[in-house]
C-alpha cells in the first residue's frame, strides 16, 4: 500500500503476483519514452549492458542472503533470480539515463 495524500491509499497490489511485473513494465515504458525522446537509446542500450553483470550479481547475492522477499511476483526465475529483476536492472539505468538525457542531453 502507497500513501498518496493524507488519507488516500493506493493499492496497487491488485495485480496479485503480476504487481511488480507491472510496474517494472509502466516505468520501463517512462524510461523507454525519455530515451527515445532524447534520442538516448543507443547510450542507454550500451550502459545497461555493461553494468548488467554486475546489477546481476549484485542482485543474486542479495536475494540468496535474504536482503529482500519479493512477494507480489509472477515465480518466474531466470537464471537464478525472478524475471522482474532482469527487467528492475534494465529499468533503472535507462530512467536515469532517460532522464538525464532529456534535462542536459541537448546543452
Amino acid at each position: 500500500m502507497v500513501v498518496v495524500g493524507h488519507n488516500v491509499r493506493l493499492d496497487i497490489s491488485v495485480f496479485g503476483r503480476y504487481t511488480y511485473l507491472v510496474t517494472e513494465l509502466f516505468w520501463g515504458a517512462v524510461a523507454a519514452l525519455l530515451l527515445r525522446r532524447a534520442n538516448a537509446l543507443r547510450k542507454a542500450g550500451v550502459t545497461i549492458l555493461a553494468l548488467y553483470p554486475i546489477a546481476y550479481v549484485w542482485d543474486r547475492y542479495t536475494l540468496a542472503v535474504g536482503v529482500f522477499d519479493i512477494k507480489l511476483r509472477t515465480g518466474i526465475d531466470v537464471a537464478g533470480i525472478p524475471l522482474e529483476e532482469h527487467l528492475f536492472m534494465a529499468v533503472v539505468p535507462g530512467l536515469v539515463i532517460g532522464m538525464h538525457e532529456t534535462i542536459f542531453g541537448r546543452e
